[in-house]
């Protein structure tokens, strides 16, 4: 009895650090860290260089950044704030065709991943390799998932979005991100 108790009086804590999954469980979930929607923004000349984002996508093919103002999505499918921002990233990876969108799978299986792309209907590539996160050092880190990164025009990173992005919010920093390019 004493055990379930100890049990019961823990079982906020983990409540309060895990993110929904679902149904679904991942050995991955367990670092997982929740963002909070706050956006910093990088003055121009404050800017350091994101990484090259290329590789291998989820339906099999390959990708290379263009260089234009770019919207980096990090994301797993078990994460309830991933599955909440997904039909709006989708939306704006449409309307704004002007901009590239690019996801990044971390922490999750490509099973999952491809059902995720194919619920939300992602018409965005996908990357596989998370590896590509580390190559942010330096700069605005994706610290959350998910995380949204805006890179300008110039390969700079200008603005991190840790936790579920808005529309507000989305389209005020990449308006203030193409006017500062």
């Amino acid at each position: 009895m004493k055990k379930f108790r100890i049990a019961l009086s823990l079982l906020p804590l983990l409540l309060l650090t895990a993110c929904a999954g679902g149904g679904t469980s991942s050995p991955n979930e367990n670092a997982f860290v929740s963002g909070d929607g706050v956006a910093i923004y990088v003055n121009p000349a404050d800017r350091k260089l994101a990484p090259t984002l290329a590789g291998s996508t989820l339906d099999g093919s390959t990708f290379v950044n263009s260089h234009k103002t770019t919207v980096v999505n990090v994301w797993a499918s078990w994460c309830s704030p991933c599955r909440a921002e997904a039909p709006l990233l989708q939306d704006f990876s449409v309307k704004r065709s002007n901009i590239q969108f690019v996801g990044i799978l971390t922490r999750d299986n490509f099973s999952s991943a491809a059902s995720f792309v194919k619920r939300f209907k992602i018409t965005y590539p996908i990357l596989t390799d998370d590896s590509i996160l580390a190559g942010f050092r330096g700069s605005l880190v994706p610290n959350a998932i998910p995380t949204t990164l805006i890179i300008d025009k110039n390969g700079k990173v200008a603005v991190r979005i840790s936790g579920q992005v808005t529309y507000a919010l989305l389209d005020s920093m990449l308006t203030k991100v193409e006017k500062s390019a």
